[in-house]
């Protein structure tokens, strides 16, 4: 249980970003600011559960700020953290332009900032993630191999201007340009989320039918709404469904022959060498300014040490 003593702490440390702020558990130590893209996301959460349980073991204490995917809020979250004069801050953007005045403006008061997977036009002190390019270029490659280079695929992007969504759509474009018999029939924003990825499926296959044979969904929660669109239109093992994230229910949907794959990414790692460099920076150690984890393809042949990490 958190102490009424850090439950003060963290209402001070939110300031006035109007959002919901959680703390780690580890009284004293060094304070550690973090702004998150979006806490109902599961990515998100594992993201925040691997940094909270790395600053416990590391003595540490976190106050964390859900952005509810607005890089307004996020830059609000780093003003208040700065007034308080966090030790460091650690920075999941919400997009690469809009979030950037955040970083500008804790680099400029001499705070730290360390960007975690995503990222921002301006330099933090230091970013933790994985080339996103990557994931895209697996996602489509495996469909590209499933189709035998030909067919309709229709793409659902993240939310428009945040840097996994460029490079994920840049990634998939480079498999599209060497297979010309690929044809991207249809690309949306979805924006992440698992029932706007439902709604968008149903309209595509209101609209194209039987010409769709795959979706592209640049992350597991959007890929799992589509995939219950194309279940419910009677259309399953039809269109082939790739995902990215690797999160739990589509791991499972892997493992139970709904979803044709999905893109290993490594949240744990992630938070953790996050955690990992502020602590590092705020005690005047040597960091690596660049931490990059590697994406991994996930399909039934593999699924069984995915599930077991999990």
């Amino acid at each position: 249980m958190r102490s009424m003593a850090l439950g003060v702490a963290t209402m001070l440390l939110a300031g006035c970003s109007g959002t919901s702020t959680t703390t780690s558990r580890t009284a004293g130590g060094p304070v550690i600011g973090v702004s998150l893209l979006n806490l109902s996301n599961e990515f998100i959460v594992m993201l925040n559960r691997s940094m909270d349980k790395r600053a416990n073991e590391l003595g540490v204490r976190l106050v964390v700020n859900d952005a509810q995917r607005s890089a307004e809020k996020q830059i609000q979250q780093v003003e208040s953290f700065v007034a308080q004069r966090v030790s460091a801050i650690i920075l999941n953007p919400c997009e690469v332009e809009a979030s950037s005045p955040a970083v500008e403006k804790a680099m400029a008061a001499g705070i730290p900032v360390i960007n975690v997977n995503s990222e921002t036009r301006a330099a933090p002190a230091a970013f933790i993630g994985s080339r996103d390019e990557d994931a895209g270029r697996m996602a489509m490659a495996y469909i590209a191999q499933r189709l035998n280079g030909k067919g309709n695929v229709v793409m659902m992007h993240g939310f428009m201007g945040q840097a996994a969504q460029i490079k994920r759509d840049q990634g998939a474009r480079e498999v599209l340009t060497k297979n010309p018999a690929l044809h991207l029939l249809a690309e949306q924003t979805a924006e992440w989320d698992r029932a706007k990825g439902m709604s968008l499926m149903e309209n595509w296959i209101q609209s194209y039918g039987d010409l769709i044979n795959a979706v592209f969904a640049q992350n597991d929660e959007m890929a799992m709404g589509a995939l219950i669109a194309i279940e419910q239109a009677g259309r399953k093992g039809k269109i082939v469904v790739v995902g990215v994230d690797a999160i739990a229910d589509a791991l499972q949907a892997v493992r139970d022959g709904r979803l044709d794959a999905t893109v290993f990414q490594d949240a744990a790692s992630q938070g953790a060498a996050a955690v990992e460099t502020a602590a590092k920076i705020v005690r005047h150690e040597p960091i690596d300014k660049q931490v990059l984890i590697p994406f991994q393809l996930v399909t039934r042949d593999n699924i069984g040490q995915y599930l077991q990490a999990h």
